[in-house]
């Protein structure tokens, strides 16, 4: 069972593609297991945020980053939002913004 993976748009894309080399290698990494056994990699990889909204947890040398993502019919996996961690707490405006995402995709 194959799923694949999307992105909201061509700059989510970009933004996930310029993540730190070492985050960006792990990203990779859990975006090829979720394509081969599917979106919900749990804990430490993975985490459900609510209302259909997930975090990808990648980290590196660099740091930690985190990849929002949503899943669709048809075993799409859907990239929303991507940042690299500075502090313990997930910032409200990133949250925000891939809750906003999601809604969007959800109403398409």
């Amino acid at each position: 069972m194959n799923y694949t993976i999307a992105y909201y748009n061509e700059r989510v894309k970009q933004q996930v593609m310029l993540l730190p080399p070492g985050i960006l290698a792990d990203y990779i990494h859990l975006t090829d297991l979720m394509q081969n056994h599917g979106a919900n990699l749990q804990m430490p990889h993975s985490r459900a945020m609510g209302g259909g909204l997930f975090e990808l947890r990648p980290k590196g040398k660099e740091g930690i980053g985190r990849v929002f993502y949503c899943t669709q019919v048809g075993q799409a996996i859907v990239i929303l939002h991507s940042f690299v961690k500075k502090t313990n707490t997930t910032p409200a405006a990133d949250l925000q913004l891939a809750k906003k995402r999601l809604k969007e995709v959800n109403h398409e």
